[in-house]
């Protein structure tokens, strides 16, 4: 099913394609379900979306922390990761905070995956509840 895609200039085609697929997932998602479930819940049916559509994905995904030479002994635990590519948390919250968009940032970083979404789906509309998130090459982050 083709998707209208926005011109992001600030990745690559294969995975602006992509990153639309997971929009239209978060699309189906909230046209199903509305704002008002639990955070697990929406992971759940985003899922079956991924799996309608073919799209290889990670839930609750567990990456260990990088510092200096090494790794700490805790690890973060992410929602979803597609294609090895995109990273996506789900948020089910009245608003999102700084600390929400730090976090995504601080795990764009951490894993060196190149795109990341923060979705919250207690939202009325889901297009005001998706944030776009890019790892830039200079190791920076925004």
């Amino acid at each position: 099913m083709p998707i209208e895609l926005r011109n992001y200039n600030d990745c690559s085609q294969d995975l602006n394609v992509l990153s639309g697929y997971v929009v239209d997932c978060a699309f189906n998602v909230h046209k199903v379900l509305g704002p008002g479930f639990l955070e697990s819940n929406y992971e759940e049916a985003f899922s079956i979306e991924l799996d309608e559509r073919g799209i290889a994905y990670e839930r609750q995904k567990t990456y260990r922390i990088p510092y200096k030479t090494g790794f700490l002994a805790s690890e973060f635990r992410f929602d979803l990761v597609i294609e090895g590519k995109i990273l996506v948390e789900l948020k089910a919250v009245e608003k999102i905070h700084p600390v929400h968009q730090a976090q995504i940032y601080a795990y764009l970083k951490a894993t060196q995956l190149p795109l990341g979404f923060l979705m919250n789906f207690n939202v009325p509309l889901i297009k005001d509840g998706i944030g776009r998130y890019v790892l830039r090459n200079s190791g920076s982050p925004r």
